[in-house]
């Protein structure tokens, strides 16, 4: 966690009101009660008013003018379940910060919204998530933003397996399966992969530039394309 991030959220977790120990607040954000202490410490001298002192805790003084974060009941469900959402399906990195986000909304909220944390009814079990599919999307969607080529071992539906390099472009998740929406080198042309049936991935210093025809939002219209078209042709006749 950034330094800026681990300030930010001593401070909310201080707005809260209650009076909290470097202890309690160092188990919260994971680091020693020395940084904690280091940290008060700071955020004090930069004006922030923190009452309190070491082996007693520490708490915000009322007046200090920060507006509470404020989301409807329906908004706050949205996030809990889009957060859970990512827990389950989303890869290590995307884990991390859906926990963090959630730790960081929690701590901000007026008392009346954060006893309806917990009554969000709304679960995502993240057992169908294999470790090793967590790390490959991880891998994977850094290869999408660094546009460095990716090769990989694959197994088609049929069960013919080949060797492909691909240009990684975006990763799809469609209700349970993730794939990578790709430029194949060997079909030259786009291709959509499970990440479940891909094997031996590796990520290749080689990267790739996409013209005109290979980008993503090509394919993004070739498909509202084919959509259409299918449209039109199963509409009823009038």
């Amino acid at each position: 966690m950034r330094r800026a991030d681990r300030l930010f959220r001593i401070v909310q977790f201080l707005r809260q009101g209650r009076l909290l120990t470097a202890q309690t607040l160092a188990a919260k954000l994971e680091v020693s009660q020395r940084t904690i202490y280091r940290d008060i410490q700071d955020l004090q001298l930069a004006g922030t008013p923190i009452e309190g002192e070491a082996g007693v805790g520490y708490t915000l003084r009322r007046d200090m003018d920060l507006p509470p974060l404020m989301f409807t009941r329906g908004e706050l469900t949205a996030l809990v379940l889009g957060a859970r959402l990512v827990r389950a399906w989303g890869g290590e990195e995307n884990v991390h910060g859906a926990n963090q986000a959630l730790q960081r909304i929690e701590a901000i909220l007026p008392p009346d919204l954060r006893n309806e944390f917990d009554s969000i009814l709304l679960y995502a079990p993240g057992y169908r998530m294999k470790p090793h599919l967590r790390k490959r999307l991880d891998a994977l969607h850094m290869a999408c933003k660094t546009r460095r080529v990716a090769s990989f071992q694959y197994v088609r539906e049929d069960g013919e397996p080949s060797q492909r390099a691909v240009w990684p472009l975006a990763l799809v998740f469609w209700s349970g399966v993730w794939t990578l929406t790709s430029w194949c080198e060997m079909r030259k042309d786009f291709r959509e992969f499970r990440l479940d049936r891909m094997d031996e991935v590796a990520i290749l210093e080689r990267t790739f530039t996409p013209k005109k025809g290979q980008r993503l939002e090509d394919h993004l219209r070739r498909m509202e394309s084919s959509a259409q078209a299918r449209r039109e042709t199963t509409a009823p006749s009038v």
